[in-house]
């Protein structure tokens, strides 16, 4: 009951006329920035945050939520319209989304989906408003050891738990610690990887690395690939609307359980990609016979939809409470707390409660008004994308270079984007996964000052992270989640060649 008591206080926060224009232009700039590809939420937030500096806090994360939620609703439609996924998480939209809509019912696919991604981001809110002070107040019983075991089981469970090859996710967190370390240490005083150069004494800017990373990595990878957009009618029925949002409660099933994956895989690192085709997956499993997927049925849309909104509501939960992001976009909305002043964990409940509960209020009056503005301007926005990529693509580069440059009025940080744009190409065409990078360089140095106050602490006895129940049971927690999978593996591989044996 006392959460929902602040809760209330959250909502005489969020609910001014200020605070609703900030999440309309957010939605609409998210949903801009899901529907064009080359961008995406990770790096609209990050080009966003320069311009949040003149901002109250409250106002800059509503701001920057909302569009997170509109560039989720905007990759949606392009996975529906044009067989574009917008987002990575949209993918799996594409399978059933795309062929309905080539069927004549567009109407139909876009109100399926953002009707299920409204009660995904409901369900994760609600998740975020129980479990929100229980976690804080959790966190409270932390000391250094405890936090750095924290830290160690998200690498971990990126590592154990991530869709992409184990060395390539421990290659892509080493990199990310090694730039987290850049400039001086806060221990020795020491200058460490600045290779001579003057520039990086203060290390490397966090949101200069995400915009090169996402943005125009994503466009490199775009030129490549070639870019051809073919979309089907766009126009909105409203008795089509009504019709389908009638005949939603008879996946209530598919809901609940696409709800609950999601639930699971934004609190853990497994992310709203890995939320959404795990849920198409397991509603392919658990369908009853007739229309086969991938020609156009509605729970092949409902399913990921309902996991992938829920993933990315419930990554903002470990994020408040904990300090420990469990996605990209999260790790740089994280970086933006920091940036002002905020540090995210489970003080901040007690010392900003205004902005936690504000934060989370706002998160169910934005997804509502997500959902009517996304209706309402699917047509322009279908629009929008038939504008040759020739056009969009050199105004998506000009705004990743602006936005770099505003960081910090350097221009040797427009040669750092232009570096780790190359950077990310290269980590998507190798399929090496860019959210642990973008985690280890928002937690390296939290992990590494919470790493030598332990030592400090136990006289460099790494005994410290089993000294008492709570950081043992983390610590080894961690340690599972990169062995099981591994020995799983292999008693699978070993099962196979049994098996082949027998067969000869």
């Amino acid at each position: 009951m006392e959460n929902i008591g602040l809760l209330m206080q959250g909502f005489q926060v969020a609910i001014t006329p200020m605070h609703i224009t900030i999440m309309v232009v957010g939605v609409l700039l998210g949903l801009v920035v899901g529907v064009l590809p080359g961008l995406g939420a990770p790096n609209g937030v990050s080009l966003l945050i320069p311009l949040t500096f003149t901002m109250d806090p409250v106002s800059a994360i509503i701001l920057l939520a909302s569009m997170y939620w509109g560039a989720l609703f905007g990759g949606s439609t392009t996975s529906i319209l044009f067989n574009i996924p917008g987002e990575p998480s949209s993918v799996a939209t594409t399978f059933d989304g795309y062929p309905m809509a080539q069927n004549g019912q567009s109407t139909r696919a876009l109100t399926l989906a953002f009707m299920s991604a409204g009660f995904g981001a409901l369900v994760g809110v609600v998740v975020i408003t129980l479990l929100s002070t229980w976690a804080a107040d959790f966190a409270l019983r932390f000391g250094a050891p405890e936090y750095f075991s924290v830290y160690f089981l998200a690498f971990c469970a990126f590592i154990g738990m991530g869709s992409s090859a184990p060395l390539k996710t421990i290659i892509s967190l080493l990199i990310g610690l090694a730039l987290s370390t850049v400039g001086m240490d806060t221990i020795t005083g020491s200058l460490r990887l600045t290779f001579g150069l003057n520039e990086l004494m203060g290390g490397v800017s966090f949101l200069v690395v995400v915009i090169g990373l996402f943005g125009l990595g994503e466009i490199l990878m775009t030129v490549q690939d070639g870019l051809h957009f073919r979309g089907v009618a766009s126009r909105i029925d409203l008795r089509d609307v009504f019709r389908t949002i009638a005949e939603l409660p008879r996946y209530w099933a598919t809901l609940l359980r696409s709800s609950a994956i999601g639930t699971w895989m934004g609190i853990t690192p497994g992310g709203p990609t890995a939320a959404s085709f795990m849920s198409y997956g397991v509603a392919r499993q658990w369908s009853r016979p007739g229309e086969t997927f991938g020609k156009g049925r509605p729970e092949g849309i409902v399913a990921p939809e309902t996991a992938d909104h829920s993933a990315g509501t419930c990554a903002m939960l470990p994020m408040l409470a904990l300090g420990v992001p469990s996605s990209a976009t999260a790790a740089v909305m994280m970086g933006g707390l920091m940036i002002w002043g905020l540090t995210p964990g489970p003080m901040l409940f007690a010392t900003k409660p205004d902005f936690v509960w504000g934060l989370i209020a706002s998160m169910y009056v934005a997804n509502i008004v997500a959902v009517v503005l996304v209706m309402a301007t699917v047509p322009m926005f279908a629009a929008l994308l038939r504008i040759p990529f020739a056009v969009i693509g050199p105004v998506i580069v000009a705004i990743c270079f602006v936005g770099a440059y505003t960081v910090s009025n350097s221009t040797f940080d427009l040669w750092l984007v232009l570096l780790f744009g190359v950077v990310g190409f290269f980590f998507s065409k190798l399929n090496y996964p860019l959210a642990p990078l973008v985690l280890a360089m928002v937690l390296g140095h939290k992990a590494e000052n919470s790493f030598h106050q332990s030592m400090i602490l136990s006289d460099g006895s790494l005994g410290v992270f089993w000294s008492n129940p709570l950081v043992g049971s983390i610590m080894s927690l961690a340690l599972m989640l990169i062995i099981v999978p591994q020995l799983a593996k292999l008693v699978s591989r070993y099962r196979n060649r049994g098996t082949l044996r027998s067969a000869r």
